[in-house]
């Protein structure tokens, strides 16, 4: 199968230089690696919320489901646990994922929910015309901020990592081999996986000289050390001059969710209750 099989006949309508264009060609490719590799496509399930990035799911001719805005993750999480065997792939906004959705983030994240969410953050409101978003640099004139915003950008990277998420990466619209490698190894994780795409919005938050001056990938890293992993992610905080690290800031294998119930067969009550005690320490 090659890319062109994946697509759709919907016209797309996103502006010349969208940053959605390199995601949507960046999934193309890297689920048919993947099925190349033995995934069927047929188990591939896409969720996407209310935004310009929604429309990614009009454009791949695969399972996908329309959520209402800020309900991607609890849509996917309840796609994934009612049926464990399919792979679920999440499609947020910054102001979709980071603002209304953030509470379903940190749920899913610390139940660590075998799905990989996928944030295109523009750190604007694109589809209704220039609001800011809680990614938004501090000082942003937007339509709904005119003066400029009067709030520090949120760092959702460090927020995930609190929260308990197994896997936490960045990536940059600009950089499409980096893009799909990240993107790839998000989806094979096991357990809840979240990539921060800086995707520019070349209409109202046009940042590629900002992110092409600033951005480097990570070398020699260990994404298995907490303590760097949250130094690193503090590096950028959205609002400084800092360089934007990208890369696989932290993972770590941890038992899902819907693995903690597969595990827990027809037991009487005191073999269960000591099933779970050795699930949870393992699980630690």
């Amino acid at each position: 199968m090659n890319e062109q099989d994946l697509g759709t006949k919907v016209h797309n309508d996103w502006c010349p230089g969208c940053g959605n264009f390199a995601i949507l060609s960046a999934i193309k490719s890297v689920l048919n690696e993947l099925k190349d590799e033995g995934l069927k496509l047929e188990n591939v399930v896409l969720v996407s919320g209310i935004g310009q990035h929604a429309k990614i799911v009009d454009y791949l001719n695969l399972n996908s489901f329309y959520s209402l805005h800020g309900r991607v993750t609890p849509a996917a999480s309840g796609i994934k646990l009612a049926k464990p065997g399919l792979q679920v792939i999440g499609f947020a906004g910054d102001g979709d994922a980071y603002g209304e959705g953030i509470e379903h983030l940190i749920f899913a994240a610390k139940r660590n929910i075998d799905i990989t969410m996928l944030i295109h953050d523009n750190r604007v409101y694109a589809l209704t015309t220039g609001q800011s978003t809680p990614t938004s640099p501090l000082g942003f004139k937007g339509r709904s901020t005119p003066a400029g915003t009067r709030e520090a950008p949120l760092n959702p990277l460090k927020l995930m990592l609190a929260s308990g998420a197994t896997f936490i990466a960045r990536s940059y619209s600009g950089k499409i081999a980096h893009l799909k490698k990240t993107i790839k190894e998000a989806i094979l994780h096991k357990g809840f996986s979240l990539v921060d795409i800086l995707q520019v919005c070349v209409t109202f938050n046009n940042l590629y000289d900002d992110y092409n001056r600033r951005v480097y990938e990570l070398s020699g890293h260990d994404p298995y050390d907490y303590d760097r992993a949250l130094k690193i992610m503090g590096e950028w905080d959205y609002n400084s001059e800092a360089p934007i690290a990208l890369g696989t800031f932290y993972k770590r294998d941890a038992l899902t969710q819907e693995g903690f119930y597969q595990a827990l067969p027809e037991l009487n009550e005191a073999e269960r209750d000591q099933r779970i005690e050795a699930l949870l320490k393992s699980y630690a």
